[in-house]
């Protein structure tokens, strides 16, 4: 019997994961594929319901779905509760649980790729959306010493930080232009831009949230969108002499995760690493 997995969402023709754990299942010459459940809102429900099948190892999980499919499953870890999203279902005889590899692969591929550990440093968040919300909460568990989120929309910067009232860690928002967020830069060790700015058809795709001018050379800069693979932001950390990091490392360790908890196999994450570059040259990106 052939094992499947799939990516359910809605719109998919951008997604990479189907070739990234495609070349993992073939890795270890598993039966299985990995298949695109491409699933309208109206038909979440169904689409779950089908993840219980004897065949069906589980599934990826990605927008709009990310919250939407909580109360349909059996269980969710702590992680992604508290994180309030899910973006792994596995399955176990019948028995759907949610997990979140968002937070955990986004620390993991910052500590294997720059030797980066959260412990005692300082971090900027740019945006104060989902993936900014796993974010700052993988780093405040990661120990980070303090945190300041930039977001156009000054509330939702508010609303963020206070996630980390009772950690004990300090966090403040600011405005995502002039001097705040200026001097947030210059003290910052790590730098995450989590807004849209950058991104290949996006808005402002010729956009940057800091020049480099901005941006301390001491510090490390990752960019969650990872089309195109060096956005505008990473091209001004470089010039800045900056550490810097593309989104497609975050997308295949949190995914490098999803494998191991599908097939309780150690990920291939060269292997899945060289596919999804790969694929994303094929597309010209």
């Amino acid at each position: 019997m052939i094992a499947q997995v799939g990516i359910i969402g809605y719109p998919l023709g951008h997604s990479v994961s189907p070739a990234l754990h495609q070349a993992a299942f073939d890795y270890y010459g598993l039966d299985a594929r990995f298949l695109v459940w491409e699933t309208p809102p109206d038909q979440l429900i169904r689409m779950v319901e089908q993840l219980r099948s004897s065949d069906t190892l589980g599934a990826s999980v990605t927008v709009p779905h990310k919250q939407a499919v909580i109360p349909f499953l059996d269980e969710v870890d702590e992680w992604a509760t508290t994180a309030g999203a899910v973006n792994t279902i596995v399955n176990k005889e019948g028995h759907l649980s949610g997990h979140n590899t968002d937070g955990p692969g986004f620390l993991k591929a910052l500590l294997v790729e720059t030797g980066y550990d959260p412990k005692g440093t300082r971090a900027l968040i740019l945006g104060a959306g989902g993936a900014a919300r796993g974010i700052l909460l993988a780093l405040i568990r990661g120990g980070v010493e303090s945190l300041v989120i930039a977001n156009r929309t000054l509330e939702r910067a508010e609303t963020l930080a206070m996630l980390s009232s009772d950690s004990g860690v300090t966090a403040e928002s600011v405005p995502i232009s002039g001097d705040p967020l200026a001097e947030a830069a210059a003290s910052a060790d790590l730098i995450v831009n989590c807004t849209t700015m950058g991104m290949s058809h996006g808005p402002d795709e010729q956009g940057s949230p800091l020049t480099a001018s901005q941006i301390p050379d001491s510090a490390i800069v990752n960019d969650v969108v990872y089309t195109p693979l060096e956005t505008p932001i990473l091209r001004e950390a470089t010039a800045a002499g900056a550490t810097t990091l593309g989104g497609l490392h975050m997308l295949v360790y949190q995914g490098v995760l999803s494998f191991q908890m599908w097939t309780g196999q150690k990920a291939p994450v060269a292997v899945m690493l060289e596919a999804a570059t790969i694929e994303m040259a094929s597309r010209g990106i």
